[in-house]
């Protein structure tokens, strides 16, 4: 079967998180606001290493790290070596380093996560057989929105999105749907997580969120490839959103469930794993 996949970054679950290292406005890392009450620099160490190559839309090499982190080579050797040791980076296969995705599925292993996925990928297997369609959830993940489970189309051709892509907030239709059903305060600290906004962007962002919230659910067509129609519905856990499932809908030729059918068992699925994670938060 073919299939078409997007690559991405391996994702990393940040909130308020902080910088060392003294940097400048124009580095890569911005500077430290204010200064922590404790220290631990081995620490703070790998942490810069980390986030930077997150960051690095290519591999960086040991001495391209140093660099970027105004640190010496000798100083970051033996943390860069402890870090691929356990797992956390890896050697590109031209050179230079990358991170695995070990903090992804550390992240996925939190409880309320962890429960999320174990309630949808049943139900997100049973969209992707009725419908002929894929399908993916996507989560929030510092400003962006990033895709942690997927379920590939069983028809011959298919499209799907590899787990761990993420887009920023503004360029994403899943994105939209999450934050037409979160309050406020959510929106208000997502927006802070994104930097340097784009406040028309923003503001057309939030009417367009206005209008997904008294639909309840989002038909678009995507930004990034042709032939595609994001359908995407809200997961809710009480009456905000953890998540959103999406189908991108491929339109081929062949006989195939009317894009309007496919809406309403996206939605039925969505309501499904919201009232599986209602009833499951009870219980706890």
């Amino acid at each position: 079967m073919a299939k078409v996949l997007f690559s991405a970054a391996p994702i990393v679950f940040r909130e308020g998180t902080t910088y060392q290292g003294g940097m400048r406005e124009d580095d890569d890392l911005p500077a430290l606001a204010d200064e922590p009450k404790y220290r631990a620099p081995a620490l703070e160490k790998g942490l810069d290493i980390l986030e930077l190559l997150a960051r690095s839309p290519k591999p960086l090499t040991a001495a391209a790290i140093s660099e970027r982190l105004r640190r010496s080579t000798s100083e970051l050797f033996r943390m860069i070596q402890v870090l691929e040791y356990r797992g956390f980076i890896r050697q590109a296969p031209g050179g230079g380093f990358i991170p695995t995705e070990k903090l992804f599925a550390l992240g996925m292993e939190q409880p309320p996560v962890k429960s999320l996925l174990e309630t949808a990928l049943p139900l997100m297997r049973d969209l992707a057989r009725r419908t002929g369609q894929s399908c993916h959830m996507t989560m929030r993940s510092g400003g962006d929105i990033v895709v942690v489970a997927r379920i590939e189309s069983s028809e011959q051709l298919g499209f799907s999105v590899r787990i761990g892509h993420r887009r920023p907030m503004l360029e994403s239709n899943s994105a939209v749907v999450h934050f037409a059903f979160i309050d406020e305060v959510d929106r208000t600290r997502w927006i802070a997580q994104t930097p340097d906004i784009d406040q028309d962007k923003l503001a057309d962002f939030r009417a367009r969120a206005e209008r997904v919230r008294a639909r309840g659910f989002e038909k678009a067509k995507s930004g990034y490839t042709l032939g595609i129609t994001d359908l995407a519905a809200p997961i809710l856990r009480g009456t905000s959103a953890a998540a959103v499932l999406t189908v991108p809908f491929l339109q081929t030729i062949a006989d195939q469930m009317p894009m309007d059918d496919v809406v309403k068992h996206l939605r039925a699925v969505a309501a499904e794993i919201s009232a599986a994670l209602l009833l499951a938060d009870h219980r706890v």
